[in-house]
């Protein structure tokens, strides 16, 4: 046995909770809850660098862009930064209208004094008293009983109370409590600390309360808590006036299941931060919440259209970068590599414009089923370019959908697969990952860079094309003709036409030409473009001949011919 092995004897599994009548398992969501930013306050406490004034600013103008309209904005006697920034929000007037901000403070009385003080003039503010009430931090931390546990929170909410009254009079003020660590609390005595609380604070109509319930470590499966928090929620009074409030950490890595299974058990706030960030393994990801919704036909509330941009500031402010497989902001989380993957994009894209174009409902506006992309990219700011990627795991589909998405030429399959080769020996010689540039010019390179330039034909010669099923006599220059007569002997051609409807990133409107040389056991490709049909096909024979000559035969040119 190892000493890892050894070592698990030493944790306890979760304990969980008696509640055999519990609901939650069979509802579902159907509309945002309520969002609490803390990316001022735990978000920013959690920083190697904590975020200077002008830090904080961008952060606070970023969470209001996006349509956040409650943010906590600091722990103002935690530090001079926390304490001055939020003066500054109050006496330059920075706080929208309907914009609420809250504070935190711990459940002690010069702290709560010079908390209320640092939020005069504010015309709206909630004020966030806390203490810890688990049994480990009771014993181990604090020295005290339950009942001493209790009084400093029934204490700490009568005296915020009363310099409130001498202080903040003109303000619309809102109060919340938290009993930290409380997934970890006893569930009767979390029940009797919060009713304490607002038998002091008498909730009513027009005066709410928040009770906001952590878990403040991360211990237990998601179910559990969702348990605790159905418990609460059944059992508390008052509770027309309550806001029942959640604020999960994500040790375990199921921060965000913990928060939706909250929602379902009667939680109607979600205190988080952007991307996740928070202390040790971060505070639940009001990102990935909010486009969770999203992605199930539910508006969020919130504005994620530029969520690249959003990115930018999160990474800049906080000097920690978003992981590149972050759900739906990650630099890869639109990205496929694997060839499977990238010909189910491409074949779902493919589905979408001809279903766009059978029933007139733009593609952009239709229901989205795009197999592997849970969100379309463009709904949150991002662009198709990127959902592929190229390296030597891809495949023909991969390689198709980027020439189609930057030239607009939709390849047969067999030249899908003769690219795909190529790009495939290209990046194994190069290695990592192919750009949509380089694969363009690779592309463009190897298939259309061959043909002659576009020019006026000649008279007819008795060389014919056929090209979907109707033959047309080409003509060129002696010396050229000759010379393709020669390159093309012993072969068989196929060509096959794509017709543009319009001008696009490939050319003018016209024809695209696709010629499929077979010679010596091995098969080439040419392609050609243009306006004028018969020129459209000789280049794409020319380019084909010219990736290598064919092999002699007796026989001669086997027929410049074959319709698919």
């Amino acid at each position: 046995m190892t000493a890892f092995q050894r070592a698990v004897g030493r944790y306890a599994p979760a304990v969980p909770v008696p509640n055999p009548g519990r609901t939650w398992p069979d509802r579902r969501i159907t509309a945002a809850p309520r969002w609490l930013s803390t990316d001022l306050r735990d978000g920013n406490q959690s920083l190697l660098n904590p975020m200077d004034p002008q830090r904080k600013r961008e952060m606070f103008d970023l969470l209001i862009r996006m349509g956040y309209r409650e943010i906590e904005v600091g722990f103002p006697v935690a530090s001079r930064d926390d304490h001055d920034f939020l003066r500054q929000l109050i006496e330059q007037d920075l706080i929208p209208d309907d914009v609420r901000i809250s504070v935190l403070v711990q459940a002690r009385d010069d702290l709560i004094r010079r908390t209320v003080e640092s939020l005069a003039g504010a015309p709206s503010a909630t004020i966030h008293l806390y203490n810890a009430t688990s049994p480990l931090f009771r014993r181990m931390v604090f020295g005290m009983d339950r009942g001493q546990c209790k009084e400093l929170a029934v204490r700490g909410t009568r005296l915020m109370l009363r310099y409130a009254e001498r202080t903040l009079a003109d303000c619309d003020l809102g109060f919340q409590y938290s009993s930290e660590l409380f997934n970890d609390t006893e569930l009767d005595f979390s029940l009797e600390v919060c009713e304490a609380v607002m038998d002091v604070w008498q909730p009513g109509p027009d005066r709410p309360i928040v009770l906001n319930f952590p878990t403040t470590v991360e211990r237990a499966t998601p179910n559990v808590f969702a348990d605790q928090i159905e418990w609460m929620h059944t059992r508390l009074s008052r509770r027309e006036h309550i806001c029942l409030s959640v604020h999960p950490h994500n040790d375990r890595g199921t921060g965000v299941a913990a928060a939706e299974m909250a929602v379902l058990a009667g939680a109607q706030r979600i205190e988080g931060c952007l991307f996740g960030n928070g202390e040790r393994a971060g505070n639940v990801d009001l990102v990935t919440l909010g486009l969770n919704l999203f992605s199930q036909g539910i508006d969020p509330g919130v504005d994620f259209s530029d969520v690249n941009g959003a990115r930018q500031v999160v990474e800049r402010c906080t000097e920690l970068p978003v992981h590149p497989r972050h759900p739906y902001g990650g630099d890869l989380v639109h990205t496929a590599f694997s060839g499977s993957h990238q010909d189910a994009i491409k074949k779902g894209f493919d589905e979408q414009k001809r279903t766009a174009a059978r029933t007139g409902v733009p593609a952009d506006e239709g229901r989205w089923e795009i197999p592997y992309l849970p969100v379309d990219p463009r709904d949150i700011g991002r662009t198709y370019e990127t959902v592929v990627r190229i390296n030597a795991q891809s495949g023909k589909g991969g390689v198709a959908y980027v020439i189609n998405t930057r030239l607009g030429l939709n390849l047969p399959r067999e030249l899908q697969i003769d690219f795909a080769a190529l790009v495939q020996a290209e990046a194994d010689a190069e290695g990592g990952e192919i750009g949509p540039d380089r694969l363009t010019e690779l592309f463009t390179r190897e298939y259309l860079a061959r043909q002659s330039p576009s020019a006026p034909l000649p008279a007819p010669a008795p060389t014919v094309l056929h090209i979907d099923g109707a033959g047309f006599a080409i003509g060129a220059h002696a010396h050229d003709l000759e010379r393709l007569k020669r390159d093309l002997a012993g072969c068989r051609i196929d060509l096959r036409s794509v017709h543009h409807l319009a001008s696009g990133p490939a050319g003018p409107a016209g024809v695209t030409v696709y010629a499929e040389l077979q010679a010596d056991g091995r098969t080439r490709w040419g392609v050609g473009i243009d306006p004028d049909v018969r020129r459209a096909g000789l280049a794409a024979v020319q380019a084909a001949a010219a990736r290598a000559p064919a092999a002699r035969s007796s026989d001669g040119c086997a027929g410049v011919m074959g319709v698919r």
